[in-house]
């Protein structure tokens, strides 16, 4: 034990004080687990005296005097036997961040089935003649999410197979124009509540029935010969969108490790076309890139699609018009472009934790539940299956479905409630295996690695600014698994303290 305790006191050392006193309850958790193996002389704890260390454990890391400004949420569970391992304030309300999504991702699941396909459907306004299309071609989105380089390889992959079917149909030319068809969400493209400053980012990024690339654009800025010289700029995954202006030239050259200057942008809304100023500075013959979010996704993906009619050869001769037309039924239905099914989405939301993916679900669910795409349907509808689920409804405030909004609420006790609701979902495995592994894939790919928590933890992440929070799933070593839900608001220290206790408690539930 003592040769235990001297090793884990040498790899702390340079840490700071905090950093020791949350690493100390890990080695008295190594300790243990060493004290339990060296011999038949010590069995195991009786389970009463192991759960009170494990709460006293608990208490230890949260009581800490780092956290004395801190509101702290916790509760694990043991479903099978119905024993509650660890709780405090599980009936409060937190604000979750990105812990809204399992609320999202589990409602869509039990509703909408894990087959569930998004439909893009291509309508004209007149028929094809001798290879031409005599009038408008509408695009009626209903919120396909998939359409990016995270799920396609590349986000125009789709766009070019909706084009390459037009030309299979023998349509050459579009006599008229292209038409954002129908208005499937007709509220505001943003959560509600975001905050500004999220806004120019890419979570915070615009929704619309017609999405692409995950609401961004990468933006690369390549400076000129010379100092002085016009700089270029492309984008991508589209070429031909969005529209952007540098306004600055190129600058004097960067010199040795001198870090690069930054792009930031503006977004001006005015005109037919929104149009990205960025600002910065680029060193001659070097290059500066930055992912920025776009306000009219519903204008960008008819852009898009515009540059891959032209690489397909088909001429479209009208342009590209933003306000939503109507379908009459004698309108000719061309065909219809699906999205992979709810399963393959799941995981490129959840494990990266992917803000607009989540607001798409919440208006899928509105327009799919209650008819009408908007976000108030969706909270509805979200609401109703928690009380399904068997939760408080003072246990849970829902306002978007990403969690990015501060007026989202969630108790760890309605938290765990969806979790155990999905444990037993004929789905659960699609569920659990979409969620982030501990030291594998996602948002917690980088934690909890050469521990027993590693790949064995599946949880849900969850980030703004002092709000940090972990939920889901760990697996005892003889085999029982258990539902946690942690919720950490109002804290002025750093993320990482937070994660470490998350961590700690993980791995001692882990062994």
């Amino acid at each position: 034990m003592n040769r235990a305790l001297a090793g884990i006191q040498t790899r702390i050392t340079g840490w700071s004080r905090r950093d020791v006193m949350i690493h100390a309850v890990i080695g008295s958790t190594l300790v243990a687990a060493t004290s339990a193996c060296a011999g038949a002389r010590v069995g195991p704890l009786p389970s009463r005296q192991r759960d009170a260390t494990l709460r006293t454990s608990i208490d230890s890391l949260v009581n800490d005097p780092m956290f004395r400004n801190s509101h702290w949420g916790v509760l694990i569970v043991d479903p099978v036997s119905g024993d509650t391992l660890y709780s405090r304030n599980a009936g409060k309300l937190f604000m979750p961040a990105s812990n809204q999504k399992l609320l999202t991702g589990a409602t869509a699941l039990a509703l909408l089935g894990p087959d569930y396909r998004f439909a893009t459907q291509f309508v004209s306004t007149a028929p094809v003649v001798d290879g031409t299309l005599r009038g408008d071609l509408l695009v009626f989105g209903r919120g396909d999410p998939s359409m990016s380089d995270a799920m396609m390889g590349d986000a125009m992959k789709p766009l070019r197979a909706a084009a390459d079917s037009l030309w299979v149909r023998g349509i050459r030319d579009i006599a008229g124009s292209l038409v954002k068809g129908g208005n499937a969400f007709p509220d505001t493209t943003l959560g509600f509540g975001w905050e500004w400053d999220d806004l120019e980012t890419p979570s915070g990024a615009a929704v619309d029935e017609l999405f692409f690339s995950e609401g961004t654009a990468r933006v690369t800025v390549y400076g000129g010969a010379r100092a002085g010289d016009a700089v270029r700029v492309r984008t991508s995954p589209a070429r031909s969108t969005p529209s952007v202006v540098a306004d600055f030239l190129t600058g004097e050259p960067i010199a040795g490790s001198a870090s690069r200057p930054e792009l930031r942008w503006t977004s001006d809304m005015r005109g037919p076309r929104p149009v990205i100023h960025m600002m910065g500075g680029v060193g001659a013959l070097d290059s500066v890139s930055a992912d920025v979010a776009l306000r009219d996704p519903a204008g960008t993906w008819l852009d898009a699609f515009a540059e891959a009619l032209r690489d397909r050869g088909i001429t479209l001769r009208g342009p590209v018009i933003r306000a939503p037309a109507a379908m009459t039924p004698d309108q000719p239905r061309l065909f219809t472009l699906w999205s992979p099914p709810l399963r393959q989405i799941l995981p490129p939301f959840l494990k990266p934790s992917q803000n607009q993916i989540g607001e798409l679900l919440f208006l899928t669910l509105a327009l799919e539940r209650t008819g009408f795409g908007v976000p108030d349907s969706g909270r509805a509808v979200i609401e109703r299956q928690l009380m399904t689920w068997g939760a408080d409804t003072a246990g849970f405030a829902v306002r978007d479905g990403s969690g990015l909004s501060r007026h989202d609420y969630v108790t760890p006790e309605t938290v765990v409630r969806v979790l155990d609701a999905m444990r037993k979902h004929a789905q659960f495995r699609t569920f659990y295996d979409a969620l982030p592994i501990a030291g594998v894939d996602g948002s917690i790919a980088h934690r909890m690695k050469g521990t027993p928590a590693e790949g064995n933890v599946h949880a849900k992440t969850g980030s703004v600014d002092k709000a940090r929070s972990l939920s889901g799933y760990v697996t005892t070593r003889d085999g029982r698994m258990l539902l946690f839900s942690f919720l950490s608001n109002n804290f002025t220290v750093r993320n990482r303290d937070v994660d470490r206790v998350q961590d700690a408690v993980l791995v001692r539930l882990a062994r």
